[in-house]
């Protein structure tokens, strides 16, 4: 190992998987390591316009680019000749090109080499947050490093001032109309509704819709603009097509929005009174969020993902009224299922107050433990004593 404790370099190697999922949390961590931490980044991503999507200041064509004090790579085959980083990290599993590694292992000081793994509140992660795996063929070793919501995993990626940031702008009335108008919006009314739906393809958002377009007051929903918001053609009628991309029915509003930037979505999610959200990036600011939220897990084979969120709502809804909980599971449940219905969706908004109230102590407690970065900033030095 270094003899330095506080390595300066990082490596982070992204491969885009999910368009937006995978980037998006490899971006957010540089973005921290880089601008908090003051250290030297460089980001390695194979699918560069899916990048630009979330970060419209990177430019697709170019192999070589900085943005917010990171240095952006085009992650390329073959790979070119580079020193590697004192600390290594692999997003979710994917793997160092070859010539990486065996640069990484012909270096006298070995680099703290991280696999970032995929956030999940199931009991096992804990116990194997942090173990080493010696790499089979050449003198690495390989550290698998979780985030999570309990003290024994890395935590979560939240910035130094996320929190104070989204208090003040929820309690500012006029940054809200700015926001709002921005989006060719008025402030909402005041009973209304404004419901942000980014979800996977989904057999239950016609009922959904149909829900909202019968409750007593007003609903906005925003939806982005992608797979979900092209099918929305299916749901209205023309008659209920008021222009491009707007949609009216009853009590409903629909409008599909541009896709935002990061920065710009966490304003979405601040605003919004509740938010739908899916994979594991955009779930994990809603909670930041402290709005309530619906979470539309990536579907695995053999119904691996059910685990996954039993063990989250068990986790989340702890300490919430037994009948406010029961409905969360349910209407969570049923959203992922595909099976939603009128009467699910009331059971679970009519406890909308009660709701909101726990998300946000959710948030202040999630905040206590300890942010990612700089858990895993602190990880990397003990290894490179």
């Amino acid at each position: 190992m270094s003899s330095n404790p506080d390595a300066r370099t990082w490596d982070i190697f992204c491969s885009v998987v999910d368009n937006f999922g995978d980037i998006g949390v490899a971006w957010r961590l540089a973005r921290q390591l880089a601008e908090a931490h003051e250290l030297e980044v460089r980001l390695w991503v194979d699918d560069l316009p899916s990048f630009s999507r979330i970060n419209p200041a990177i430019d697709p064509k170019l192999a070589r680019q900085r943005s917010h004090g990171v240095a952006v790579q085009h992650w390329t085959s073959p790979f070119p000749v580079v020193q590697p980083a004192e600390v290594v990290i692999e997003t979710f599993g994917c793997e160092v090109p070859s010539s990486y590694a065996a640069a990484m292992a012909a270096q006298e000081a070995k680099p703290a080499w991280i696999n970032l793994e995929y956030l999940s509140a199931e009991d096992w992660v804990g116990g194997c947050h942090a173990l080493p795996s010696p790499h089979p063929r050449l003198p690495l070793t390989r550290y698998f490093y979780f985030p999570g919501f309990v003290p024994t995993t890395g935590g979560l990626l939240c910035e130094r001032d996320l929190l104070a940031r989204r208090k003040a702008f929820q309690a500012d009335t006029d940054a809200l109309a700015t926001f709002w108008a921005s989006l060719g919006l008025v402030a909402a009314a005041e009973d209304e509704i404004r419901v942000s739906l980014f979800c996977y393809a989904n057999p239950a958002i016609g009922e959904l819709l149909r829900a909202w377009s019968a409750q007593a007051g007003r609903v906005l929903c925003l939806v982005p603009e992608g797979a979900v918001a092209d099918s929305l053609g299916k749901v209205f009628s023309p008659e209920e097509t008021t222009a491009p991309g707007r949609f009216r029915r009853g009590s409903l509003e629909l409008r599909v929005l541009p896709f935002l930037d990061q920065d710009r979505y966490d304003h979405l999610l601040w605003a919004c009174d509740c938010n739908f959200v899916r994979g594991e990036d955009s779930f994990v600011r809603a909670q930041w969020a402290a709005r309530p939220l619906v979470w539309h897990i990536y579907p695995q084979r053999e119904g691996q993902h059910w685990i996954k969120l039993n063990a989250f709502v068990d986790l989340y809804a702890a300490g919430l009224p037994e009948e406010v909980a029961g409905s969360l599971r349910i209407f969570w449940r049923a959203w992922n299922a595909g099976r939603v219905t009128r009467r699910i969706w009331s059971a679970f908004w009519q406890h909308h107050a009660v709701l909101e109230a726990h998300a946000s102590g959710w948030s202040e407690r999630l905040a206590l433990r300890g942010d990612l970065a700089s858990q895993l900033v602190n990880f990397c030095h003990k290894l490179l004593k």
